[in-house]
């Protein structure tokens, strides 16, 4: 569980460089965006994700299962 509003602002703003994965736990997920950083995937990823994100329902706190 990570804070909505935090996951989809990495996830918006630094997708490319796998900032929302690595703050979700998913460390493996983040180096591969990492890595392939440089071939702007990443990034659009990063965008669709954010947007997926926003559309998800948060619990009492304001934490999404990711």
């Amino acid at each position: 569980m990570v804070n909505k509003i935090a996951y989809i602002l990495l996830a918006i703003f630094l997708g490319s460089l796998g900032a929302h994965k690595f703050y979700s736990g998913r460390i493996g997920l983040g180096i591969v965006y990492l890595v392939f950083c440089w071939t702007c995937i990443p990034g659009f990823l990063g965008v669709i994700e954010g947007i997926i994100a926003a559309f998800k329902t948060s619990d009492m706190n304001g934490n999404i299962a990711v």
